[in-house]
């Protein structure tokens, strides 16, 4: 641009029959050389503005991507850590109810035991109703346990979470 504004000067400077002394010819070289600047300027002005509005419009697309692939990142580790949550607390139920199950399977062979006790102690009554009591909430046991099993869903559903894939 602004060899093509030198250019044009040195054209119309070479071009045009002018005496440096009369102020009429000088102002007929000027003023056309005025407005190839003024016009250049207002060139190189577009273009700046051009440029500055491609590269803001780039850069708010490179930040907008970065913004999605960081929500993408943070929902993949949302649904991960949820994911490790369930499986912590289906691990740690697994394990109280072991626990349980067996506290609950000495309980009644003590009570079993205490029955057999009776019995060879010729407290033959007291023995067999002992040994009824224990069958009993034995049942009882076993019958909750598998309605529990029944009811129980097979995974827990994460809620709230949404995954946006690319």
């Amino acid at each position: 641009g602004i060899v093509l504004v030198q250019f044009v000067t040195a054209v119309l400077i070479y071009i045009s029959p002018i005496d440096l002394e009369d102020s009429a010819s000088l102002l007929r070289l000027l003023l056309p050389l005025f407005f190839v600047a003024l016009m250049v300027a207002f060139w190189f002005s577009s273009l700046s503005a051009h440029f500055k509005k491609d590269s803001e419009h780039k850069m708010k697309n490179q930040f907008a991507k970065e913004r999605e692939e960081l929500k993408v990142k943070a929902e993949r580790a949302k649904t991960r850590v949820v994911k490790d949550a369930q499986k912590d607390i289906a691990r740690e139920a697994k394990v109280t109810h072991a626990k349980a199950n067996f506290k609950v399977g000495a309980a009644f062979a003590g009570v079993l035991g205490v029955g057999a006790l009776f019995i060879f102690a010729q407290l033959v009554t007291a023995g067999l109703l002992t040994m009824t009591a224990a069958g009993g909430v034995i049942g009882g046991y076993y019958w909750r346990g598998k309605r529990i099993e029944k009811e129980k869903v097979p995974q827990l559903e994460i809620i709230d979470t949404k995954v946006i894939e690319k």
